[in-house]
């Protein structure tokens, strides 16, 4: 099981966290995923760290990882 962590607008719109179920998948899949259980936020351009580290689509992901949805943000 991945878990699948969100913030900034992902997280007003989704929430916290969803777990993905599977052994082993590319970032992409996840991507995939959960754009296809909230199509709402697929517009929305995301930066993807696997185990806190910066990840491309391609990157393989395995049960136990932890996946973060990171939005763009701004602050003054």
């Amino acid at each position: 099981m991945i878990t699948v962590l969100f913030f900034a607008q992902l997280q007003e719109e989704i929430g916290p966290s969803i777990t993905y179920d599977t052994a082993k998948s590319t970032v992409q899949e996840v991507k995939q995923y959960v754009y296809g259980l909230y199509p709402q936020v697929a517009h929305i351009a995301t930066m993807v760290a696997v185990n806190e580290q910066f990840a491309t689509d391609g990157d393989v992901v395995v049960s136990g990882d932890v996946i973060a949805f990171l939005p763009p943000v701004s602050g003054g």
